[in-house]
């Protein structure tokens, strides 16, 4: 994208996909959970689904990637990030894949991911 258009795009409530990447993601109590690395579009309606967040190691070893169904993150001007209703616990218990790995999404991984959050625990 052209950056005069990157520019205009990131005006007002929009903001270009790429600006998203290392956007920090925090829980309700202000603790920092993890940042944002990509996201996972709808190829028919564009639509955005799902934030996938990094989440735990230390320098990038051991870390995960946890997606997040979009409709959870809520952005917050004042901490200058995204934040979630979740707490870590929630969060190590919730479906994930290693950073390493090359990982293929699947409906069915999907279905998991948005069962997890739908349903207790996450709601509990």
């Amino acid at each position: 994208m052209p950056d005069d258009l990157a520019r205009t795009v990131g005006a007002g409530s929009l903001i270009a996909a790429d600006k998203l990447v290392d956007t920090p993601v925090f829980n309700t109590a202000g603790e920092k959970l993890g940042t944002i690395e990509h996201l996972m579009l709808d190829k028919v309606s564009g639509q955005t689904i799902y934030a996938v967040m990094s989440f735990g190691g230390f320098l990038g070893i051991g870390e995960a990637y946890h997606p997040l169904p979009w409709s959870t993150l809520k952005y917050d001007e004042r901490a200058g990030g995204y934040v979630v209703d979740l707490d870590r616990k929630l969060l190590e218990a919730a479906p994930w894949f290693e950073r390493i790995e090359d990982f293929r999404w699947t409906p069915e991984y999907g279905r998991t991911v948005d069962r997890y959050y739908r349903a207790p625990p996450y709601w509990t």
